[in-house]
């Protein structure tokens, strides 16, 4: 394909047999949602209803469907687990007209539509929502080859690209004929997938295109950059064999396409860090508490190499990051979730308190913040032996801070409880695994950092949450507020906090109104 094809988002595949067929047809049926129209063309004997077939039976999760051919009904409705599916034959249609008694047009929104001999319905199924697979039999493969060309608009542009650039990577890697699922993302714009092998082999792809740049908020950048979030998927190759080069379990690379941005990795499995009530369970958090001791003992660099001539520059957590995510809780959890639009003298005072908490930070040395070292991210691998039994996912946005942040991401883990009697076992292992290294480590500075930028992280995820629930869509995460609500409260307990906490008190005293302290 050439690059002028590839930029106008078409693509043209060689389908050497029926399974190639069924392959394409399970690569388009993982990307199909309610609204999407898939219209196949081509002369009689070409495929068309052999691929409709296959996406059916791939959108209902039954290989067995029997899915006839509609040309005598032209219409056949479908429910399936992802929703109606409508699958039409206009063969017989002599004017676009007769589509109004098939309510074809009037179902285009909620079902997802396969259509046979598209140009029968003229102007009726809208551009912008169709992709157009036009097939044709293999002129140099007659007996079972076939010529798939693809080609969408701009809804269906990236969509494309990924799912044709998934397959080339699959099967270039020798995972062709693994089964694919969807496997359940988190609040990020990532998706993941595992791919079965027949032999029961496992392996995981990330889908992580570039992201996209977000509307200017300050100094004409978007928050990802302010925030330093990964912008491509390069950060996680760099951070993950940086990770591995010292010896920790974070997953093998076996395969890459960086300028799309999929990676094929090694499937750490799912047994994680809680027990089957989604609790904490100590030896393991303390493990992962060992680990981190470990990874900050170590001299690190702050460039890591990614491929052949690109290098990925770990950014510094600094003062302009720290503070815009703490502000999310003045734009999102202040308004939606306390009830109070502050004033700009109110938030002025807000960020002069914490830009003094900040610079405390800041004067102490950096090391690698993995950002992320929470319950979701992490994998137990009894098989392995010492820190290798932690297995690490999700550490692309990586930056240069304070050492004590990653270990409140696991104290104050945002997804479950976690005592405060197992919390100080969390630092006391830290802190002594630390000593045994260098004995003149400060313990009782590392405490107040800590409780500093446990106050800032839960300040930024209730400000999350909040925009999670009003602006996403997504109120499942209002859930775990309680928790990161009571988590703030216990770090302003620290003497270091004491300004920042009389600012919550009067300010925002929803905060405190589960524990009796407002006012």
């Amino acid at each position: 394909m050439t690059e002028e094809a590839r930029a106008a988002g078409t693509h043209r595949l060689l389908l050497a047999d029926e399974a190639a067929t069924a392959r394409l047809a399970a690569d388009i049926a993982a990307i199909l949602k309610p609204g999407d129209i898939v219209a196949l063309s081509g002369h009689l004997g070409s495929g068309k209803s052999l691929l409709a077939r296959a996406i059916l039976r791939e959108l209902a999760g039954d290989p067995a469907l029997e899915a006839p051919s509609p040309t005598f009904t032209l219409v056949q409705s479908y429910d399936t687990p992802r929703g109606p599916v409508l699958h039409a034959d206009l063969y017989r249609v002599r004017s676009p007209d007769e589509l109004d008694d098939l309510g074809l047009v009037e179902d285009v929104d909620q079902a997802v539509i396969l259509v046979e001999w598209p140009d029968r319905a003229g102007e009726r199924l809208p551009a912008g929502r169709r992709l157009d697979i036009v097939l044709d039999v293999d002129p140099d493969n007659p007996e079972t080859g076939r010529i798939a060309d693809l080609a969408g608009g701009v809804l269906w542009k990236q969509r494309l690209a990924i799912a044709v650039a998934a397959r080339r990577l699959i099967d270039k890697a020798g995972w062709g004929e693994a089964r694919r699922d969807f496997m359940l993302g988190d609040a990020s714009t990532r998706a993941y997938e595992r791919l079965t092998r027949p032999d029961g082999e496992t392996a995981v792809l990330m889908i992580s295109p570039p992201r996209p740049d977000g509307p200017p908020i300050r100094m004409g950048k978007p928050y990802s950059a302010i925030a330093h979030l990964a912008e491509t998927v390069e950060a996680f190759v760099a951070m993950d064999r940086g990770l591995r080069s010292l010896g920790y379990s974070a997953p093998e690379i076996l395969a890459e396409d960086l300028d799309t941005g999929l990676l094929l990795i090694e499937d750490l499995g799912s047994e994680g860090v809680l027990d089957a009530e989604g609790r904490p369970i100590g030896e393991r958090y303390e493990a992962t508490a060992l680990l981190l001791a470990d990874l900050h003992r170590h001299t690190l660099p702050t460039i890591l190499p990614v491929a052949e001539g690109r290098d990925h520059i770990i950014p510094d957590y600094d003062k302009q990051a720290l503070a815009i995510e703490t502000e999310l809780i003045l734009d999102w959890y202040g308004p939606h979730i306390a009830g109070v639009r502050l004033p700009a003298v109110t938030q002025a005072e807000f960020g002069r308190i914490w830009g003094s908490l900040f610079d405390e930070i800041l004067a102490a040395p950096a090391t690698w913040t993995l950002r992320d070292v929470h319950s979701p991210n992490l994998i137990w691998l009894p098989g392995r032996e010492g820190l290798a039994k932690v297995g690490m996912i999700d550490f692309q946005d990586a930056v240069l801070g304070h050492p004590a942040y990653d270990l409140v991401a696991l104290g104050q883990d945002a997804r479950v409880d976690v005592p405060a009697a197992l919390e100080l076992r969390l630092l006391a292992a830290y802190g002594s695994a630390r000593r045994a290294e260098a004995p003149d480590f400060d313990l009782a500075g590392f405490a107040r950092a800590y409780a500093i930028l446990g106050a800032q992280r839960n300040t930024k995820i209730a400000g999350i949450f909040a925009r999670l629930d009003k602006r996403d869509g997504k109120p499942g995460y209002l859930r775990h507020l309680p928790r990161i609500e009571a988590y703030l409260r216990r770090n302003l307990e620290h003497p270091a906090l004491a300004e920042l906490k009389g600012w919550y008190q009067a300010h925002m005293p929803k905060l405190f109104e589960a524990s009796g302290e407002a006012g």
